[in-house]
């Protein structure tokens, strides 16, 4: 079995309130599970809850994985809960030639007067894995989690999940070009579903209705419904939500991509996808 849910699905900073409700404040954070593995993508606030959901479990080995380490992919981890306990064992892993490791960034985020706990005093124990594009983490029951190196200030690993013949993309903050990126269409070919960095509207992102947001190092649904053709992916969660847009320009946003690619819907707390291994 593999199961997905979504612990916050917002890009660059928390919004709570009212108008966001439906879908969710959070920052990113992805939980899945894979066999008996606990495998977690990114440490936005979402990761807070999902701490706290797992301390029933405790004591446990928890697998974390960051695309990369700008604020709203780290910003969880201090409060995260597991990791204030003693006996459980947590191993990260993020990109070896982003700017900025992800024990360093963590660390630093932790400083004081930044935190009152450093990540040296944390009960938990810790391990950092430094990933290089291409490198593959497997684990016990057939997991296998493989990487791609996507477009973004200072780097970014979008990764993918396979078990039981079922598999699961996670690739945010990327930016597309004028095709889809060899690199993407390689790591989602034939994937059952593809979780993709779905920020703005075409309209936002050329600047049509504000600031452009070219050179960003983040995409739109007509390029991610590009990039589920080409490599013909079966599922497209729309993901990294603008702090702008409330529940209703998600939903709209969510709309117009179905009109080109029917198998899609966004992504929003809570959200729970089950895969049954391939008999």
């Amino acid at each position: 079995m593999l199961r997905v849910r979504f612990w916050g699905v917002r890009g660059s900073i928390p919004t709570p309130g009212p108008s966001t409700v439906g879908i969710g404040g959070n920052t990113s954070c992805v939980e899945m599970r894979a066999g008996e593995h606990l495998l977690i993508f990114d440490g936005g606030t979402g990761l807070r809850l999902l701490g706290d959901s797992i301390l029933k479990e405790m004591p446990r080995t928890v697998h974390l994985f960051f695309s990369h380490v700008h604020w709203d992919h780290i910003q969880g981890f201090p409060f995260f809960a597991p990791a204030f306990v003693k006996g459980n064992r947590i191993h990260m892993y993020g990109g070896a030639n982003i700017v900025g490791t992800v024990e360093t960034a963590l660390a630093g985020q932790m400083e004081t007067p930044n935190f009152p706990v450093h990540l040296r005093e944390l009960p938990a124990a810790l391990s950092f894995n430094d990933l290089h594009e291409g490198e593959v983490v497997e684990l016990e029951g057939g997991v296998r989690i493989t990487n791609a190196a996507g477009t973004h200030p200072g780097g970014v690993f979008a990764y993918r999940v396979e078990v039981g013949g079922r598999s699961v993309v996670y690739a945010t903050d990327t930016e597309h070009g004028a095709a889809p990126d060899p690199r993407l269409v390689a790591l989602c070919k034939d994937a059952d579903i593809v979780i993709y960095d779905t920020m703005y509207t075409p309209e936002e992102y050329e600047g049509k209705t504000g600031i452009s947001k070219i050179g960003w190092g983040h995409s739109h649904f007509v390029a991610g419904v590009e990039l589920m053709k080409a490599s013909n992916a079966k599922r497209y969660i729309l993901f990294h939500h603008d702090p702008t847009q409330d529940d209703a320009a998600v939903r709209e946003k969510e709309r117009r991509t179905r009109e080109l690619f029917p198998e899609s819907e966004c992504a929003y707390e809570g959200m729970v996808i089950e895969l049954p291994p391939v008999v």
